[in-house]
């Protein structure tokens, strides 16, 4: 199996007002991989990943880059055999593809896959560096699978942000965003959350699995089955930020 790999580097500056650090520097990397066995153009099975990585030497730089690796590296082998065991995200392109091949000969006339992954800074400030990622993967079956994520950093330590300690009163916000989940899919405040169709789970309104940041926004972000059909798509719910500040920790 032959591939062709291409990098693209591009680096830029986001300066924010850190506590220790007066900016961080981004890199912004592109990376394709692409079969080329017997097919041509579309008909080819590709990895196109967009992502960013933290420059520097510090600790809390190396944690959030392997976050990001290892969150690439997951998505672009969760559908493939448990035995996968990539450590690098070309490794873990090269496995998707190799599934490719190997099902290709078994059924001739399968689709090419598609696995595509964007990466980007959505927030950094002394307190949170919150990063969007988003994904699409195509392995057969009538439609692909898209997946929308944030993950939040602390930047002085370079751990996972959990929503427990991103907010103050979980329970409270809870109650605060349900408020505006509701004004927004016109579900009045005595209906049952799931009256319009939604999928909540025991009728009772609960947060995403995903929450991100913006510089204005909170941001919601229901993926598919969630909390509703595929056809419905990801649900998106933004608060402003000037809102809830007051259940932020930060």
């Amino acid at each position: 199996m032959l591939h062709k790999i291409s990098f693209i580097f591009l680096l830029f500056i986001v300066t924010i007002s850190c506590k220790k650090e007066a900016s961080i520097t981004l890199t912004s990397e592109n990376f394709s991989d692409e079969f080329q066995g017997d097919c041509k153009g579309d008909d080819c099975a590709k990895v196109t990943i967009d992502y960013i990585k933290i420059q520097g030497e510090k600790e809390s730089v190396n944690k959030i880059n392997f976050t990001i690796g290892s969150s690439i590296i997951y998505f672009l082998n969760s559908d493939l055999e448990k035995n996968i065991r990539a450590t690098t995200i070309s490794e873990a392109a090269n496995s998707f593809l190799k599934a490719y091949e190997i099902d290709k000969k078994e059924f001739p006339d399968l689709s090419p896959y598609t696995a595509e992954v964007s990466v980007s800074n959505s927030y950094s400030s002394s307190d949170i560096i919150s990063i969007k990622t988003s994904f699409y993967n195509y392995t057969g079956g009538a439609h692909g699978n898209t997946a929308l994520a944030y993950l939040n950093f602390n930047p002085t330590t370079g751990a996972i942000l959990t929503k427990n300690s991103l907010l103050k009163n979980k329970k409270e916000f809870i109650s605060f965003a349900e408020k505006i989940f509701r004004k927004e899919k016109n579900i009045a405040e005595n209906d049952n959350i799931n009256s319009t169709g939604f999928w909540f789970e025991n009728d009772s309104f609960s947060l995403p699995e995903s929450i991100g940041f913006s510089k204005t926004h909170l941001i919601l972000i229901y993926n598919q089955y969630e909390i509703a059909s595929y056809a419905d798509g990801p649900i998106e719910v933004l608060i402003p930020i000037e809102e809830v500040k007051p259940f932020l920790n930060f």
